[in-house]
């Protein structure tokens, strides 16, 4: 009897089995329709950075070009917005409107509406009067071309050490430990389903926790 400790694994191989008795029961090889219930899978929680590791990150970037001001810009966009990369590289500029962004290239293709700090806006703005080549995306390569999904992932990567997608989990994070509604939290970061924002009140848990136990006396 085969074992497999990877869950995921498992599930695939289950998918597999589960797919030709499917198959069996369609045709009436089997008169049964069977079907393996698939290995529960732990929800391991979401990589996040803080925010000081976030500023110390941004204080290695070289604001005296025009790189280091997109660079510079994009990191504090990602975080401030929540955005997935893919969203993020496809706004333009007629998408930020006083203070607020639309996002309309949701996935699911469903439009959300977010606001942006003021600390993101001023570094977008001076991004932007810097930037000379006409082109109705925001994040451009050295080209004068829309910024691809590698590019952008090595510029955070460069001075954070993460992806791109660990800053969407670093915007909720904060959210959460700031006290924020979960539905909030969904409707910023675009869920469908309030299930899957869900998972970020066990960061909420493990944060009351660790306060407790670094400044309660019987910590």
């Amino acid at each position: 009897m085969a074992t497999f400790a990877n869950k995921r694994t498992l599930n695939r191989k289950l998918s597999s089995i589960n797919a030709f008795f499917t198959f069996c029961h369609k045709y009436e090889f089997e008169h049964h329709k069977i079907k393996i219930p698939m290995a529960k899978i732990p929800r391991n929680l979401p990589k996040y950075v803080s925010n000081e590791e976030i500023l110390d990150g941004l204080n290695l970037i070289d604001r005296s070009t025009l790189l280091g001001l997109r660079d510079y810009a994009l990191i504090l966009f990602l975080y401030a917005s929540g955005c997935r990369i893919s969203e993020a590289l496809l706004v333009q500029r007629m998408d930020m409107v006083e203070g607020w962004l639309k996002i309309r290239f949701a996935k699911g293709e469903k439009e959300r509406v977010v606001p942006l700090a003021p600390v993101a806006i001023q570094a977008l703005d001076k991004y932007l009067q810097a930037q000379t080549i006409s082109s109705p995306y925001i994040w451009l390569n050295y080209k004068g071309t829309r910024l691809s999904r590698i590019s952008a992932f090595n510029i955070v990567k460069k001075y954070l050490g993460v992806s791109p997608h660990v800053l969407r989990h670093s915007f909720a994070t904060s959210l959460i430990v700031g006290g924020a509604d979960l539905l909030v939290i969904q409707e910023l970061l675009g869920h469908a389903s309030l299930e899957t924002t869900q998972i970020y009140t066990h960061i909420q848990k493990q944060h009351l926790a660790d306060t407790m136990h670094t400044y309660h006396p019987l910590g």
